[in-house]
């Protein structure tokens, strides 16, 4: 079963510890295949709360299937906009 670094950022973390969810370098256990989309689905947080996913340091396509050691960070809309570019948000 592949295994992740997993992080949620910012505004994210409540919500999640609410859920008994640790978000700040878990490791956790994931299905074979499973994208970042069906990550956040998993987590219960709506797509919306999420602008942005970090696959290994880079900004990463919500498709992406995740792979056994990836880092995967989620951040939530609100980060400011010079930010954005530099983290490869937008360009």
């Amino acid at each position: 079963m592949p295994r992740i670094i997993f992080s949620a950022l910012s505004f994210l973390r409540e919500p999640l510890h609410e859920k008994g969810v640790d978000c700040c370098e878990a490791v956790m256990n994931i299905a074979e295949g499973l994208t970042a989309s069906a990550l956040i689905s998993q987590l219960g947080l709506a797509r919306e709360a999420v602008e942005a996913v970090f696959i290994n340091g880079k900004a990463g396509d919500f498709d992406a299937h995740l792979k056994d050691g990836d880092r995967v960070a989620l951040m939530p809309p609100g980060t400011p906009g010079p930010y954005r570019v530099l983290l490869g948000m937008k360009k």
